[in-house]
C-alpha cells in the first residue's frame, strides 16, 4: 500500500458526503479519489478505481451496502456509516470491524483512522479480523475468500472444515466458502450450543442434521437436505457427544 490510503465515500446524501470530505482534509494520509450516492454507481466506481478504503453508507438508494461487500477486495478497508441500525451495529461489534454513527464527529473519526491505520494489510487472513465476542444464531459473521468479502449468516453454516490454515464453510445453499482462518478460530467464536466437532477437522451445526445413519466398519454419517453431501465421523465421537445431541433435539435421529 502506498504512504496515503486511497479513499472512497458511499454514502446517499451529498451533505453527509461534504462533511465526510471536509473532515478527512485534516488527515494527510487520506486520498479521496470518488464518491457515489446510489448502488448502480457505487458499483461503477468500486470495479474501476483502485482504492485501499471506503467510508460505506448502510443505507443507500436502490438497495443496501451490504449488497456491495462481494466487490470489495479482501485488501481494502471498510469503515461503515450508519444512522444506527442496531441490527447492523451489532454485526461490526461481534466481527471487530469498526462503524461510524452519524452525525459523524472528528474525534470519532480520528479514532477511526487510528484503527484502519494499524490494521492488517494482507489479503486476508480473517483469524485477525475474528469476532469481537461469541457469536449469536442470528448473527452475521465477515467472511474474506480470495476474492471478495461478505457477510454471512451464522444460521446458514452448516459444517465448517480445515485444510490446513484455511477452512472451507459449507452454506445451506450448496455454497462454499474458502477463506484464510483456522478452524480452532471459528470453534472459539460459533454458538457452542449448535455448533460441534464430529471430526479433529470438522465442524458441524446441529441445526441442519436431518439424520445420523450407520456408516461403513465403526462410523456414522450426519445427513443434511439434499443436496448437501453427508459428514462422517466415528460412533465413538457421537457418543461422546451424547449430551449435545440431547440437547438439541437430536437423540431421536442416533443409530
Amino acid at each position: 500500500m502506498s504512504d496515503s490510503l486511497r479513499t472512497l465515500l458511499i454514502d446517499d446524501e451529498p451533505l453527509a458526503r461534504l462533511e465526510l470530505r471536509r473532515l478527512l482534509k485534516t488527515h494527510p494520509q487520506i486520498e479521496i479519489v470518488g464518491e457515489a450516492g446510489t448502488l448502480n454507481a457505487a458499483r461503477a466506481l468500486l470495479a474501476d478505481t483502485p482504492f485501499d478504503l471506503v467510508f460505506l453508507d448502510i443505507q443507500l438508494r436502490g438497495g443496501s451496502g451490504f449488497d456491495l461487500l462481494d466487490r470489495i477486495p479482501p485488501h481494502a478497508h471498510i469503515v461503515f456509516v450508519t444512522a444506527y441500525d442496531r441490527y447492523a451495529v451489532r454485526a461490526f461489534e461481534v466481527n471487530a470491524l469498526d462503524y461510524l454513527l452519524k452525525p459523524v464527529t472528528s474525534a470519532r473519526l480520528a479514532s477511526s483512522l487510528q484503527r484502519v491505520l494499524a490494521a492488517p494489510t494482507s489479503a486476508a487472513d480473517d483469524t485477525t479480523a475474528a469476532a469481537a465476542m461469541p457469536l449469536l444464531p442470528d448473527d452475521r459473521v465477515l467472511v474474506k475468500t480470495s476474492d471478495a468479502t461478505r457477510f454471512v449468516p451464522v444460521q446458514s453454516i452448516v459444517s465448517v472444515t480445515s485444510n490446513e490454515n484455511y477452512t472451507e464453510l459449507q452454506l445451506a445453499d450448496a455454497q462454499k466458502l474458502m477463506t484464510l482462518r483456522t478452524l480452532k478460530s471459528w470453534e472459539a467464536c460459533l454458538p457452542t450450543a449448535f455448533f460441534v466437532r464430529i471430526h479433529r477437522q470438522t465442524l458441524i451445526n446441529l441445526a441442519h442434521v436431518r439424520a445420523i445413519v450407520r456408516g461403513e466398519g465403526e462410523s456414522v454419517q450426519f445427513q443434511f437436505d439434499d443436496p448437501l453431501p453427508p459428514l462422517s465421523a466415528s460412533r465413538r465421537r457421537v457418543s461422546d457427544l451424547k449430551q449435545r445431541l440431547e440437547a438439541a433435539g437430536l437423540t431421536q435421529l442416533l443409530p
